[in-house]
């Protein structure tokens, strides 16, 4: 059973979460976003569900804050809102929002990608820490098309093993990139398979990616 912390000043919705998500899930809720930092630190959640307007404190401010400070950067943080706009959602991923489900909320789509979400991040927390870190890395390989691509990007946070970056192109989970720092020598890192995949309907998803071997120095060892 998961830890959820929700933060909504819509009572009727969260109780509708409590009951929907209730049975698989511990659910700790508050009305008051000023609130929602606090409970953050106290209860330790596994996910946090967001609302993005609320009185006194706006819920983007709040998500930054989730997603910067070191205590909660790694917590993933799901947007439900009943805002439709591309440009919410995406301004929302570069705050570092994992998801984003409009109101009224599928709650079966909801549920699962919970599940999803927390297997993987129980996954993470066993086998390495990540930690926020910008590392301008060089790619290479196919999309999924099957086109060859060739780019530049940076991870948005990194570990022993893995890294985590958005970009432009539709990669398969499961495919495989060639990964070189983006120096002037342009040193070859290894091979990398994409593991995960983050807002796929987006112009640019974010895309997790693990080492399947090194020839190269990474920057954390």
């Amino acid at each position: 059973m998961g830890r959820l912390l929700l933060v909504d000043d819509d009572e009727a919705l969260r109780r509708l979460v409590r009951l929907t998500l209730g049975d698989a899930h511990e659910i700790v809720d508050t009305g008051d976003p000023g609130e929602g930092l606090a409970l953050a630190l106290e209860h330790k959640p596994d996910a946090i569900l967001l609302d993005l307007r609320m009185p006194r404190y706006s819920g983007f401010e709040l998500c930054q804050t989730f997603t910067s400070l070191s205590t909660t950067q790694l917590i993933p943080v799901i947007i439900l809102s009943g805002e439709a706009g591309a440009k919410t959602k995406e301004y929302c991923k570069d705050l570092g929002a994992v998801a984003y489900f409009e109101k009224p909320v599928d709650f079966d789509a909801l549920n699962e990608f919970i599940a999803r979400t927390l297997k993987n991040r129980r996954v993470e927390r066993r086998s390495e820490v990540r930690v926020r870190l910008r590392v301008p890395l060089k790619l290479q390989g196919k999309d999924s098309r099957g086109e060859s691509i060739e780019f530049i990007t940076a991870t948005e946070n990194a570990s022993r093993n893995a890294f985590l970056f958005a970009c432009n192109f539709a990669l398969d989970v499961g495919s495989t990139l060639k990964v070189s720092m983006a120096t002037s020598k342009e040193e070859m890192v290894g091979d990398a398979r994409v593991v995960r995949s983050q807002w796929a309907e987006t112009q640019y998803p974010r895309y997790a990616l693990r080492f399947l071997k090194k020839t190269g120095e990474w920057v954390l060892e």
